[in-house]
Parts: structure tokens; C-alpha cells; sequence
């Protein structure tokens, strides 16, 4: 898939946010990447893991936690295309970015992993 295309997708999912939503993102910084890089990898605690595959990413302080909060640099959530593409047919794709970009940002607002897949986002 072009690289446009895919950041359409990444946008779509992003303008489908209520906006109050939208309005908690203010201080994020929103990213695609081709591939997760070894410090990603890392980061996310998938290195060495060959059954686990890295779609995205949230790197940040998750609003729950903040306390003391002012002048730091923005939040980063990644969206990684090329294992999005790897791992779904191209029809599936579509939904597949969007429910990683609600996924990251789910952790943003604080939502863990166990969460989000009793709820059918991971």
C-alpha cells in the first residue's frame, strides 16, 4: 500500500474520534513508521518475541498519571504499516488501523492491554 494512502487511513481514524477525545490529544504527536526498530521493540517488551508482532506504539505518560506535568516534549504513538501489512489481507486493513490507532490511544487515556482486549482492541 502507498505510503499516503496508509496515513489517509491513520487521519480517518483520527477524525472519527468524538471530539472531546480529539481534544485530549493536543500534546501528541501521532507517527508511521515502516518498521518497529529494535529499541520499539524493546520498548514494548515484543524483542525476541517471534509470536508477537508490533502494530503500534505509545510512548508517553498516560493522562491518568500525571501529576506535575508542563513544558515536556509531546507524546508519540506509532503506527507501524509494515507488520499492519504483513499480517492482513488488504480489504481487512482499513479496520486493522483503525483499531490500532484506538488502540494507542487508549493507552494514552490510561486503558492497559488486559482492558483493551476484553473489550476487543488488542
Amino acid at each position: 500500500m502507498q505510503r499516503d494512502r496508509f496515513r489517509r487511513l491513520v487521519k480517518r481514524a483520527l477524525r472519527e474520534l468524538p471530539p472531546a477525545a480529539r481534544d485530549q490529544l493536543n500534546n501528541v504527536d501521532i507517527v508511521i513508521e515502516r518498521e518497529p526498530s529494535a529499541d520499539d521493540l524493546d520498548g514494548a517488551g515484543t524483542e525476541g518475541d517471534p509470536h508477537e508482532t508490533l502494530f503500534g506504539l505509545y510512548v508517553g505518560i498516560p493522562l491518568v498519571d500525571r501529576a506535575d506535568y508542563h513544558m515536556t516534549l509531546p507524546d508519540r504513538i506509532v503506527i507501524f504499516q509494515g507488520p499492519l501489512e504483513r499480517s492482513f489481507h488488504p480489504r481487512d486493513i482499513p479496520e486493522q488501523v483503525r483499531i490500532t490507532v484506538l488502540h494507542e490511544i487508549a493507552h494514552h487515556f490510561g486503558i492497559d492491554d488486559d482492558r483493551l482486549h476484553e473489550l476487543g482492541y488488542g
